[in-house]
């Protein structure tokens, strides 16, 4: 079943596109839209949420049109923006309670605990947020988000600014919203929590989206190994046969992709050293979602695109 659905969905400000036709369709899912800052996440939100009016094209949530019917989009869904929600001079259970009244939910008093009890506050939540921790005050907002009951939760950037266990602990509660039978839809530049914890991600490079799949197809698109590598002097365009060079880090890190990583590496390195490139460092990994997003955008800078039928070729020969 389709819960959001956009098509042709654009933004332009100005003359900056900063969604770029849109094409998407989510289900009961943890669904990710990943890139990096300034890639069109945050506005795509907007949009979805009813917060922000598209340029052009259109976009569903729960059969509900967001321009036509956003009265009814915002019965169905929540929202938890990338910046902190909560008034620090109240307590938890006041934040909390404050939605709830917002949302004339009866029996408000049991759906504040419940939520709070959900969110793992319940022991804190008459204590001023300001005594709150960065990873208390974000599970508070989810409580916020959540006091409705709403079928859709959107989350731009929920772990942004948290400390690791922090991050862990908001996830887990995400994956638990999911099982309750929630459909999420989370923005991150995170590519690891995506890996781990989304069902499926698009991947959304300057307000496009270049690949849309479970992160175990994305990783398997550019090969079983990567091999990273930090040189001194030019690497050329040319590599040995069964080795493809996916593109160059920000941190300097050159990035390969190939089978039987182990077996390569002594090749590449010699290979390398023929051409009078030193060698500082060389290892063989598994791939991530951050390679997938380097080999596309790299595809697409040298004008490629990316051929999605042609990769999935390429993969069967293998």
């Amino acid at each position: 079943m389709t819960i959001i659905e956009t098509s042709g969905l654009t933004k332009y400000y100005g003359d900056l596109c900063a969604v770029d036709h849109l094409d998407l369709s989510v289900g009961n899912e943890i669904f990710g839209l990943l890139g990096p800052n300034g890639s069109g996440k945050t506005t795509t939100v907007l949009m979805l949420t009813t917060l922000l009016e598209p340029t052009g094209g259109s976009a569903r949530i729960c059969g509900y049109d967001t321009r036509e019917e956003a009265r009814e989009v915002r019965r169905q869904i929540s929202y938890v923006p990338q910046e902190m929600a909560v008034d620090i001079k109240l307590t938890g259970r006041e934040n909390v309670a404050f939605f709830a009244k917002l949302y004339g939910i009866p029996r408000r008093d049991e759906a504040v605990d419940r939520v709070l009890s959900m969110m793992d506050l319940s022991e804190r939540a008459d204590d001023l947020v300001r005594t709150y921790s960065g990873g208390m005050r974000r599970r508070l907002e989810l409580a916020q988000a959540l006091v409705h009951e709403p079928k859709v939760l959107f989350l731009d950037e929920p772990t942004i600014g948290l400390d690791v266990a922090a991050r862990r602990k908001i996830w887990e509660h995400i994956r638990t919203l999911k099982s309750r039978g929630m459909t999420i839809f989370v923005t991150t530049h995170y590519m690891d929590e995506a890996d781990h914890s989304c069902d499926r991600v698009a991947i959304l490079d300057r307000g496009r989206v270049i690949a849309v799949d479970s992160p175990s197809a994305l990783r398997a698109r550019v090969g079983n190994d990567i091999i990273s590598a930090r040189v001194r002097g030019q690497i050329g365009d040319t590599f040995p046969e069964g080795i493809t060079h996916l593109g160059e880090r920000d941190n300097g890190e050159i990035v390969f992709s190939t089978d039987h990583g182990s077996e390569k590496v002594p090749v590449l390195f010699h290979w390398l050293e023929k051409r009078g490139v030193s060698v500082q460092s060389i290892s063989v990994r598994e791939p991530t979602l951050d390679d997938v997003f380097l080999s596309l955008v790299t595809q697409r800078e040298e004008g490629h695109g990316f051929d999605d039928h042609k990769f999935r070729t390429m993969l069967r020969r293998r």
